[in-house]
């Protein structure tokens, strides 16, 4: 549970990402993506979460905001893995139903090591900002197969579009906030077959 720091990076030809989180953090951050909105959700994740995230992608957003997006969806994934190294001694599980204005969001979380996502969250334009909200859908289908994670995202109310994006990205930090913690009475790994 000591130093739970990683960094990953990823070069393609599509894009250049290095990020390092810090699961132990104080929600502190430094996000470029060049796409301003998706920064904008980033941080709200990384605050709520309480982890420190830095993270710079230089991608091909001439052509549209997709590559860029997914592809920090799997090094987030990635980085988070890195980070909880074996997994011995955490919560595992987490959930949180985030309200916001008119909008209520859940997200649970079982960091499993077996891969899922169940999203049902519908938005009414395509575009929040510079971001295709399509690929909100697509960051966290990312982030939940190359963190290994089983991730559930639903909307439970909502109508204003923004605030239905950063509610969803605000539960996710709260419950992979929760899923990350220790738990002192498990030094182990909390699962019967003994890893994760």
């Amino acid at each position: 549970m000591e130093h739970r720091i990683a960094t990953c990076t990823r070069t393609t030809k599509e894009t250049d990402i290095t990020m390092t989180i810090n699961l132990d953090g104080q929600g502190k951050n430094n996000i470029d993506t060049g796409i301003a909105f998706f920064d904008h959700m980033l941080n709200g994740f990384a605050r709520h979460g309480l982890f420190d995230l830095d993270v710079k992608a230089v991608g091909d957003v001439e052509v549209d905001c997709h590559h860029t997006i997914e592809d920090v969806g799997i090094v987030l994934g990635e980085t988070i893995a890195k980070a909880l190294g074996d997994k011995a001694g955490i919560k595992r599980y987490g959930n949180f139903i985030l309200p916001m204005d008119e909008t209520l969001a859940l997200c649970a979380i079982d960091l499993s090591g077996r891969p899922y996502l169940n999203y049902d969250v519908t938005f009414t334009t395509d575009h929040i900002g510079g971001m295709d909200t399509e690929m909100v859908r697509e960051f966290f289908y990312a982030v939940s197969y190359s963190a290994a994670m089983n991730l559930h995202i639903k909307l439970l109310d909502g109508m204003n579009n923004h605030h239905i994006a950063e509610a969803v990205f605000k539960a996710f930090g709260k419950a992979l906030d929760m899923a990350t913690m220790g738990e002192p009475r498990m030094k182990d790994v909390w699962s019967t077959k003994g890893s994760l």
